[in-house]
């Protein structure tokens, strides 16, 4: 293989992507050198645009225009009582894709033991300023069913009690040790249809 600095570097920045490796990145990139006119043009001036005008909110956790503003928590068409706790944004989009839940999302941007992150890290205050704001009556733990998911959704629990609002968890059709992410359609309905209610918050 030709020891082509840009296409070394480009090959490394590929593997980093998740499911891919060295030999999934050569091909990506041979693919793009031999398009370059109908995708590595394009590609580069989208990843321009999305660097300078896409980030994640720091209220809800979901992935805003810096030029449109964030539709997932000032909505202004739509208002809603609940909102769906969840990891990431991988996690929203999944669900969004079932059709199974209408209201908002709150992406904490991991777990408590997720790797680096630690409780603050994750955005959980803004979460209870949102409940409180929005008069939400019902917050959905959507985060997976490992022990740092079961964790995380225990210590957000935790810091709703003054508020007295409804918490509830999904419950049939989530494994132990599923992510919400890799989980189907039909299992992420019968999941939201069959969640259960945690301890009451009004003690």
């Amino acid at each position: 293989m030709q020891n082509i600095n840009e296409i070394e570097d480009l090959i490394k920045l590929i593997s980093k992507l998740p499911g891919l490796g060295p030999k999934s990145a050569k091909r990506i990139v041979l693919k793009l050198i031999n398009n370059r006119d109908e995708i590595i043009k394009p590609m580069a001036n989208t990843l321009a645009q999305v660097y300078k005008n896409v980030t994640r909110c720091n209220s809800c956790g979901t992935l805003k225009s810096n030029v449109e503003g964030c539709f997932n928590c000032e909505n202004v068409n739509e208002k809603f009582n609940k909102i769906c706790v969840v990891e990431d944004i991988a996690d929203q989009w999944s669900i969004e894709n079932s059709n199974i839940y209408k209201g908002y999302f709150h992406i904490l941007g991991g777990t408590i033991a997720s790797a680096g992150n630690k409780k603050e890290d994750l955005l959980i205050s803004s979460l209870v300023q949102r409940v409180t704001k929005d008069k939400i009556e019902e917050v959905i733990l959507a985060t997976s069913a490992t022990v740092e998911g079961q964790t995380t959704a225990y210590y957000i629990q935790e810091n709703l009690k003054k508020t007295n609002v409804k918490i509830t968890k999904l419950a049939q059709g989530l494994p132990v040790g599923g992510e919400i992410e890799s989980l189907d359609d039909g299992t992420l309905i019968s999941a939201f249809k069959n969640r259960s209610n945690l301890i009451s918050n009004s003690d």
